[in-house]
């Protein structure tokens, strides 16, 4: 246990500027900290079940950067470090980490060559005192392939041998192992379920459909109970099915339970549906996501299906192209531009029903560039541009939508980039992290904000109200938090309007805890 610390620094800040006096977020500084591990990723935030935090980090060391373990700290509810612990592990394939019921999990995929399988292992411990516990929760006979994990949605490789991907739902209460094993004659698709606790719910035999065509699933969503499994994604047909105009794929919804399963296709001709979403409203099953009019991957507007939970029929689909207002947000008066590469951030129900959604323009670039020895080396680059917004009615029809324009790129840990969004009343709160002092002023109802070359950074919050009208202040200034915010990853306390971030640099680090009032 660490001492309690003796200073804790609290500023609440009353925004001014463009909220025009409106009291709209508070935020709590705590004491800076020190570990002597530079270089780490975020890898899990999450609360303790009692008002404090828990921080789940990997960290590398190295002349050559390379994995050597996993750092978890806890902290109070005063953002206090409680205790910390090292939990060296070389060389594992990390997959996923979560915080739940008093615990840490870990969740590794390796090979085990004694009994020539690909194995699911998870590695947890209690954070009230950190005791790691092995155990393997899924073990699959295979031959060792190149890249089994298939991490990548939009370039699978059905050929391997062996592909096998996990998909967790929002809150993180249960995930999806989904193996797929091809040798010669033998085509086998399994979907295994487990909640949080690494029980098993279900295990379903899939290979009957991947006879006709392979999945690459994007999107799970679980009904209350956790005995029905809505899985979305991607159908690649193994046989020639569609014409030249069209897509080679179209997109799916499966659902299934101990004692069934259900298959409903997204095709409406003319229509190619993009980064659909499943979400219940009540006992009512949505999916949501954009569409294109050509196969090209421009995106033309928001997609809308109801379904039913039982039988996942459609019951209503809605095309809504993208508004003027959010064409003009985007582009201005140019014309002829193309939207694309959107992924999915947040999506909330209001009270009333209606669907607060955003999405981020996000892609990655590479490149070769010269390093310190003279020698060649790909270095590739990580997008993330402007916020997309939008709001549906009940019947998913388009009430607003706008774009916030954004440019940040990095090469490194994206956890400190994009942004993160909140909704409350109506209201939707993104908050950026950014050098720059203010945005750049585009036109009267347009702003940019851009990377900024500066060391520190600037907080600022943009509000997005229930008729999506848009302003933005400077939240917290970069004199007052000199660590910057890993803002795209906070804990998000939605029973207290609560946002806890990380901050760190170097060996410091600290919690930023912000309010929504």
């Amino acid at each position: 246990m660490l001492k309690r610390s003796a200073f804790l620094f609290l500023f609440i800040i009353n925004v001014l500027s463009s909220f025009a006096q409106e009291e709209l977020v508070s935020y709590t500084i705590g004491e800076k900290f020190h570990d002597k591990y530079r270089y780490s990723n975020m890898l899990a935030i999450s609360d303790d079940g009692n008002e404090g935090t828990v921080v789940v980090r990997a960290y590398y060391t190295g002349i050559v950067l390379k994995p050597k373990g996993y750092f978890i700290e806890h902290y109070n509810k005063d953002l206090e470090l409680v205790s910390e612990y090292n939990y060296k592990l070389k060389n594992a394939n990390f997959i996923d980490a979560y915080v739940r019921n008093g615990q840490v999990y870990l969740l590794f995929l390796e090979y085990n060559y004694n009994n020539r399988s690909y194995q699911y292992e998870v590695h947890r411990s209690p954070f009230s005192q950190f005791q790691f516990t092995k155990e393997t929760i899924l073990s699959i006979a295979s031959e060792p392939v190149e890249q089994p994990l298939d991490r990548n949605f939009y370039n699978r490789n059905f050929s391997s041998g062996f592909t096998t991907s996990i998909l967790f739902n929002d809150e993180k209460s249960a995930f999806a192992i989904t193996t797929h094993y091809k040798k010669r004659k033998v085509d086998q698709h399994i979907i295994h379920v487990f909640n949080a606790n690494l029980n098993k719910i279900m295990e379903h035999d899939f290979s009957d459909e991947v006879e006709e065509k392979n999945y690459a699933f994007e999107n799970i969503a679980f009904s209350k109970d956790l005995q029905n499994v809505y899985l979305v994604g991607k159908a690649y047909f193994k046989k020639k099915r569609f014409n030249a105009t069209e897509r080679k794929f179209q997109y799916e919804m499966v659902r299934i339970s101990n004692s069934s399963r259900s298959v409903q296709s997204f095709y409406t001709p003319g229509k190619f549906p993009e980064a659909l979403k499943p979400i219940f409203r009540g006992d009512e099953l949505l999916c949501v996501g954009f569409y294109a009019d050509r196969k090209d991957n421009r995106y033309n507007g928001i997609s809308f299906f109801s379904l039913d939970s039982k039988s996942i029929e459609i019951k209503t689909e809605k095309f809504n192209p993208f508004s003027e207002q959010f064409m003009m947000d985007k582009f201005g008066r140019e014309e002829d531009k193309a939207i694309k590469d959107l992924v999915f951030k947040g999506m909330d129900i209001t009270k009333e029903g209606n669907i607060l959604f955003n999405a981020e323009e996000y892609f990655t670039s590479n490149s070769v560039q010269s390093n310190s020895s003279g020698g060649r080396v790909m270095v590739t680059r990580y997008h993330h541009n402007d916020i997309i917004s939008a709001k549906l009615s009940v019947n998913g029809d388009l009430v607003w939508a706008r774009n916030i324009n954004k440019t940040e790129v990095t090469q490194g840990d994206g956890a400190y980039a994009s942004y993160s969004s909140y909704t409350k009343n109506n209201t939707t709160y993104f908050f950026i992290s950014t050098s720059s002092e203010n945005p750049q002023q585009l036109s009267d109802d347009r702003i940019m904000f851009k990377q900024g070359l500066s060391r520190n950074r600037n907080v600022f919050l943009i509000r997005l109200d229930e008729n999506g009208h848009m302003k933005y202040s400077k939240v917290i200034d970069d004199t007052e938090a000199r660590l910057p915010l890993m803002v795209s990853v906070p804990y998000i306390d939605r029973l207290n309007d609560e946002l806890v971030f990380y901050a760190k640099r170097g060996t410091k680090k600290q919690l930023v805890q912000v309010g929504v009032k």
